[in-house]
């Protein structure tokens, strides 16, 4: 028992030395002679890039100190002609993006497959909507959404969707099934608006 005991005693100093030598300074701190005579220093902010002049800066009588500026996400001119498509990924109402998150947008779907074999389309629809908000353009989404629209009964909706199934994948796996969708709602008396501008 005294053997530990004096190992316990010999390991607590050394610790309590490392910890008393680790605790010493390093010697006095230096001073840098000051000039008594000179002005104190100014407390200046960086200019900013976002920022203009300081007569710019400064809020008018009916506006916030607070930056409430809107940023403008609109394309830049001609650049629509250069990405056909761009002009559908607007901002929603509320002005917010839904992230880009291509892993969710494949779960959707693959939800939505579940409830389009158990004939629920109302939530199949539902679910391939979602996939859509998460990838925009994204083309197994787009006809299958067409197809449980054509399910549900909403056949002009449908109609739009395998047209836009066609303008996206015109040589996908869904290209033939959408073209004969396409016609087949045609005989029901469905206008294609867009058919004019598919490739065959």
């Amino acid at each position: 028992m005294g053997v530990k005991f004096r190992v316990i005693l010999a390991l607590l100093l050394c610790v309590f030395f490392v910890s008393l030598c680790a605790a010493q300074d390093d010697g006095p701190v230096q001073r840098i002679p000051v000039d008594k005579n000179a002005p104190p220093p100014q407390k200046t902010k960086p200019p900013r890039s976002d920022e203009g002049s300081a007569e710019e800066s400064q809020p008018g009588p009916d506006e916030s100190s607070s930056k409430q500026t809107q940023i403008d996400v609109s394309p830049p001119p001609g650049d629509l002609k250069d990405h056909p498509g761009a002009e559908m990924d607007t901002p929603s109402e509320s002005g917010e993006f839904t992230p880009w998150d291509p892993h969710k947008a494949m779960k959707s779907i693959e939800v939505g497959d579940f409830y389009f074999k158990r004939e629920n389309y109302p939530a199949a629809i539902s679910r391939y909507r979602e996939a859509l908000e998460y990838k925009p353009h994204d083309a197994e989404a787009t006809y299958k959404l067409g197809a449980a629209l054509e399910k549900s009964g909403d056949l002009a909706g449908a109609m739009q969707e395998y047209l836009d199934y066609l303008k996206i994948l015109p040589g996908g796996s869904y290209a033939e099934k959408s073209h004969k969708a396409v016609e087949r709602l045609k005989q029901k008396g469905i206008p294609a608006t867009q058919a004019a501008n598919l490739p065959k």
